[in-house]
């Protein structure tokens, strides 16, 4: 039965990478692919931690997998949110001018009114 679970398992990690390598090659912006690589690490990150603990039971080992999902899944989530920012604010997504809040300092002449 375990051999059934962890084969299951790693099926699941290998379909979800396979998943989302499609979903990259379909997305058009990059702003779009970055969801296709946190599924990817999400997905492939859970099943592999499950299958430690299915596979160990908590071990040393299965232990070890979880804490690294649960900071890569955080640190992955802190990375895509500043690169999703940086993309907007350089202009490279499909919003150009950035948000409405947001004034850029080259946008700004001395004397025009938009100071202030």
């Amino acid at each position: 039965m375990t051999a059934v679970a962890l084969d299951g398992l790693l099926g699941l990690a290998v379909l979800s990478a396979w998943l989302g390598c499609a979903g990259f090659l379909r997305l058009r912006t990059a702003l779009d692919r970055m969801h296709c690589v946190a599924f990817v690490y999400a997905t492939t990150g859970s099943a592999l931690t499950a299958a430690a603990f299915v596979s160990d039971g908590p071990s040393d080992r299965a232990l070890k997998m979880l804490l690294l999902t649960a900071v890569g899944l955080l640190t992955g989530a802190a990375m895509s949110h500043a690169t999703g920012r940086a993309l907007l604010l350089r202009g490279s997504a499909p919003e150009a001018e950035g948000p409405a809040h947001l004034v850029v300092a080259s946008d700004v002449a001395v004397g025009d009114g938009t100071r202030g």
